[in-house]
């Protein structure tokens, strides 16, 4: 259709510049004035000018038109189909991204549990320590009590028995100093303990 179009196009055209170029020749304005015979052979040789561009031109033009033309389609498709697929893309990566922000969430939330777990349990172990160093220091107070008064014990004994042999002077037997050891020992005890 196009070329049919095109052709009649040039047709009309060379018809106009032949009607064109006759008139100068003639003074008359006659349109049907002037010679049958150049007339024909203006004819045949624009047929021929017209079959020849038609094949030999028109036809490859047109085909190069059509091809540049089912190239901007084919462009447009794929520019279409890159469009999309880069839609696509994207909305997959901000997925991604979403999923990866939720995963660190996640793991600052782990690590803050973990932290507080840590904190708890170090608490409890100090907690623990404190508690074991203040029962040694309560049994090391109660040994060294113990320690001290078992000491003034002696130191009483034996003060006991140098006051008592000055006092009777005399010299006391063996049972006899173990006698009274005892006896000292025992009234200290009564003396010592909380009434």
């Amino acid at each position: 259709m196009k070329k049919r179009l095109f052709a009649a196009g040039v047709l009309a055209t060379t018809v106009f510049s032949l009607t064109a170029a006759a008139q100068e020749h003639e003074v008359t304005l006659s349109p049907f004035a002037g010679n049958v015979g150049n007339a024909v052979w203006t004819l045949v040789i624009f047929v021929i000018v017209v079959v020849l561009l038609g094949k030999f031109a028109w036809g490859p033009v047109l085909a190069l038109l059509q091809q540049r033309e089912e190239f901007i389609h084919k462009s447009l498709s794929d520019a279409k189909h890159d469009r999309d697929e880069a839609e696509a893309r994207l909305k997959e990566y901000g997925a991604r991204l979403q999923s990866a922000q939720r995963e660190a969430i996640g793991i600052i939330e782990e690590a803050r549990r973990d932290a507080e777990r840590l904190r708890e349990e170090l608490r409890e172990r100090a907690k623990a320590e404190a508690d074991t160093l203040i029962k040694n220091a309560e049994r090391q107070v109660q040994l060294e009590t113990s320690r001290a008064l078992e000491q003034i014990r002696k130191e009483a004994v034996d003060l006991s028995v140098s006051i008592a042999s000055k006092i009777l002077q005399r010299n006391i037997s063996k049972d006899d100093n173990e006698k009274l050891i005892n006896d000292a020992m025992k009234q200290m005890e009564s003396t010592t303990q909380p009434h």
